[in-house]
């Protein structure tokens, strides 16, 4: 058995409210399937699971604030399914587990660093219920509770180790058993909240992260034409955007720059093995959140439109899932669209760079001797110069370029180079 916690969905959270349970004690779960939803300062987002197993207890309540690592459900995970010992007590809920103290089980809450061991029950009786004139076996959190809500103990029935009353046995204090009924209102993002986890987030990026910065303008007259044929080709629902063939460009560089794609974290690089593009969406509202278009390096042009449309749409209407928050291992930032020219992006930890594309705007540009119009589009880099430095930055920047000289290569799956 294991406790699920409550995750960090990036750098500028420290808490969420969990809104919607979307399971109920006894379901089975497998990898990636949604648990539960919760609200964070960017919005309702979807938590999965990354094991299979039983979910055997929810400890926490909807509409309940809780803590990045608070444990919020117990499960019975594939790799503990070992039979019970009938010696060994079953686990308490959250908040009331046994600790052991030189050697004697001490029944304690979070809150409660020491308390008087109860006296043990008689276990020559068959009862669990606490018998009247016995004193009662409780937890130190169900003595508090019935203090505070005025309940009498007298008559309960524990469902605690040996028949303790545990504070799940109080009226009222029962934590959600099954699913939420119905869909909880997702209150959506607010804005000012939302800047304020930015704001945090930046702050110690640029406080911690020593970033180096490099540009490089790029003739974007091949895509151009590439794009224009294709779509020409296509159905309006089958069209593809600029954008498309620049998260591939970048997908495809990164397979050659490990050195880009990864987190940096107690002061250790982890190069990650799959290229999760971190997309900056401007919300409509207010706001911006960077979710992760996942395995990019695997998807085709259509594919990867496909996802990106859908990551969008889900951003800003609700329903991101928390492996999409939390994996990006890069991230990109275009704001071609804003009329800008080019944009030099914060690093968002744990990660070690951020691209930035402006808009494709005609330009002058040479052609061996001559002098000509191209369509140019600036792109930058800041990259942690803990992990790279400017030599493989620049490298990188050509990468990319020569990747959308190239576009029609694109759509092929890429090979990592071992020239």
């Amino acid at each position: 058995m294991s406790d699920f916690l409550m995750p960090s969905l990036g750098a500028d959270m420290d808490e969420a409210v969990l809104v919607e349970w979307q399971v109920a004690a006894g379901d089975t779960v497998h990898k990636g399937d949604v648990i539960a939803v919760v609200e964070t300062a960017k919005g309702a987002i979807e938590v999965e699971v990354f094991e299979e197993g039983v979910v055997e207890e929810l400890y926490v309540p909807v509409d309940t604030t809780v803590p990045v690592g608070k444990p919020i459900a117990r499960l019975a995970t594939a790799s503990a399914t070992r039979p019970p010992d009938p010696q060994t007590p079953e686990p308490e809920p959250i908040g009331e587990r046994p600790v052991e103290v030189s050697g004697q089980p001490i029944e304690r809450t979070l809150a409660q660093a020491t308390t008087t061991p109860e006296p043990p029950i008689n276990e020559q009786t068959s009862e669990t219920k606490p018998q009247q004139g016995d004193r009662l076996k409780a937890s130190p959190l169900a003595r508090q509770r019935a203090r505070d809500s005025s309940q009498s103990l007298q008559g309960l029935t524990g469902s605690g180790p040996q028949g303790a009353i545990l504070a799940s046995d109080l009226t009222g204090s029962q934590p959600p058993t099954t699913k939420t009924s119905g869909k909880a209102p997702r209150k959506g993002f607010d804005p000012a909240e939302m800047r304020k986890a930015i704001a945090a987030a930046m702050a110690r990026s640029k406080r911690e992260i020593p970033h180096y910065y490099l540009s490089t303008a790029i003739d974007m007259l091949p895509a151009t034409r590439w794009l224009d044929s294709y779509n020409a080709a296509q159905p309006p629902e089958g069209r593809l955007l600029m954008s498309v063939l620049i998260f591939k460009a970048v997908a495809n560089a990164l397979l050659d720059f490990p050195e880009m794609n990864g987190y940096y974290q107690e002061g250790v690089y982890q190069p990650c093995p799959s290229i999760h593009l971190g997309v900056a969406i401007n919300l409509r509202s207010a706001g911006l959140i960077t979710p992760a278009l996942l395995n990019a390096e695997q998807l085709d042009l259509a594919n990867l439109m496909d996802k990106l449309q859908d990551l969008t749409r889900r951003a800003r209407l609700g329903g991101l899932r928390s492996s999409e928050m939390t994996s990006g291992t890069i991230t990109i930032t275009a704001l071609g669209e804003r009329g800008v020219d080019s944009v030099y992006g914060v690093i968002y930890p744990p990660q070690v760079a951020i691209l930035g594309f402006g808009k494709v705007s005609p330009r002058p540009w040479a052609v061996g001797d001559a002098l000509t119009v191209r369509p140019v589009m600036q792109a930058t880099l800041a990259a942690d110069h803990r992990v790279s430095d400017g030599h493989r930055g620049g490298l990188f920047l050509g990468r990319i370029d020569q990747n959308l000289q190239h576009p029609e290569q694109l759509n092929v799956p890429a090979q990592k180079d071992t020239a």
